[in-house]
């Protein structure tokens, strides 16, 4: 196919892009070829990759209650969107934070919600809360709080209707051509159940990086943790850390064993400043959602340690210092917008505020090297995003409306 009229970076504007075999051909002016697309001036750029989300998690979102702050704003609300619908039905609820409810057990959902079976899962995906009546319906005890027990979870709860078609159309409207999905310990038979969507797919611990999970009060020393990843080794690593001793610990298990091509740092939630140099001599990709802080102003007002608040998310003082940097915007844990990721980057604090163009780069990475931008050359992957406009007009607003086609491998995908 031909796509004629484009900007391409690097090439100039009213170029020609002729793509063969699901890769580019040849960039320039006046190409000729089949399947004449007219760009009518707008940028073509590398398809947009979501280098950290949880595709099956964001598939059931769709058939999932939203109970998050900014879905529910207290207790009445939240025990009204649990009761509604057919008696005896399991509820399925995301996206809660205490501050819409305080803390909850089994006993504080049946008061909301006594008669039918009900889970409700921790914005940040590690708890799920289940009442007395989901507990009673597989034959489980306790007070009903599950920290990171998806995998024994997952079999003892009613099948969840999985949009998968409908994540990789959403996608599509917004340019991304790839994701990166992040579970820790992904199920069996994943990437066959995934393999529908349309984009390109890295699954962690199936494809390399393997990921490790990371939480305080079961962290591991230095020692064990460098153990482990030498086991892993010749592959690399993609370490979650979420806080400033889970990076620390990383960091010297690293040093420890020795650094490999690949090795990532998935959110490094917080970054104390001494930290930087040592992350840039161990060459490890950083990959952040720098619109956490944005989007979780008013709970890390409160929740977060005013010692750790300079530090969350960084992006410029990486950047400046020689850390490679890319984004996943975690969904559905946050938003599945990898635009409105780029503009939070842009509306942070000065010290850690990103430039339209870099903000859009933390994007258009390999997938195994999410930090190398992908260039349009001759040879390339045929995976693209096309804007309605030019390039220059699309970093002023860095918004999806303003995405015309995604293809992979040349074809278009179908979007919603």
């Amino acid at each position: 196919m031909l796509i004629r009229n484009v900007e391409v970076e690097g090439h100039g504007p009213a170029v020609d892009v002729r793509i063969d075999g699901g890769r580019i051909a040849e960039i320039g002016p006046g190409l000729s070829g089949p399947g004449d697309v007219d760009g009518r001036g707008g940028a073509l750029l590398p398809g947009l990759h979501d280098h950290h989300v949880h595709l099956a998690a964001l598939a059931a979102d769709a058939a999932s209650v939203r109970v998050g702050p900014t879905d529910v704003r207290d207790r009445t609300a939240f025990s009204a969107a649990l009761v509604n619908g057919p008696p005896g039905e399991w509820v399925r609820a995301v996206g809660y934070h205490e501050s819409v409810a305080g803390e909850l057990d089994r006993w504080v959902l049946d008061a909301l919600a006594p008669d039918r079976p009900v889970r409700v899962q921790h914005r940040t995906g590690a708890l799920w809360v289940w009442n007395s009546a989901a507990l009673r319906a597989v034959g489980l005890d306790g007070d009903g709080r599950f920290w990171r027990e998806d995998e024994r979870l997952r079999g003892l709860v009613p099948p969840t209707r999985l949009d998968l078609e409908g994540v990789g159309r959403r996608a599509a409207a917004l340019g991304v051509t790839g994701f990166t999905n992040a579970d820790p310990h992904p199920a069996s038979g994943l990437t066959q159940m995934l393999a529908v969507l349309p984009q390109r797919l890295l699954v962690m611990g199936v494809d390399e990086p393997v990921k490790l999970m990371l939480d305080d009060p079961t962290l591991p020393t230095p020692a064990q943790l460098a153990r482990a990843i030498g086991e892993i080794r010749p592959r690399p690593v993609a370490v979650h850390c979420v806080t400033r001793v889970q990076l620390l610990v990383t960091l010297l298990a690293l040093d420890e064993v020795g650094p490999a091509d690949g090795d990532r740092i998935e959110h490094a939630s917080v970054i104390p400043a001494e930290t930087i140099p040592w992350l840039r001599r161990l060459g490890v990709t950083v990959v952040t959602q720098p619109h956490f802080p944005v989007e979780r102003a008013a709970a890390y007002a409160t929740d977060v340690d005013s010692d750790d608040r300079p530090h969350l998310y960084r992006c410029r003082t990486l950047i400046e210092a020689g850390v490679p940097l890319a984004a996943g915007t975690d969904a559905p844990y946050g938003t599945a917008d990898p635009w409105a990721v780029m503009r939070a980057a842009t509306e942070r604090d000065h010290a850690e505020r990103l430039q339209p163009r870099a903000a859009l780069r933390l994007f258009t990475g390999e997938p195994q090297h999410p930090a190398r931008t992908r260039r349009l050359t001759a040879g390339s992957a045929a995976d693209l995003c096309l804007l309605h406009v030019p390039l220059r007009e699309a970093l002023r607003t860095l918004s999806g409306e303003l995405v015309r086609a995604a293809y992979v491998a040349g074809r278009r995908i179908d979007a919603l």
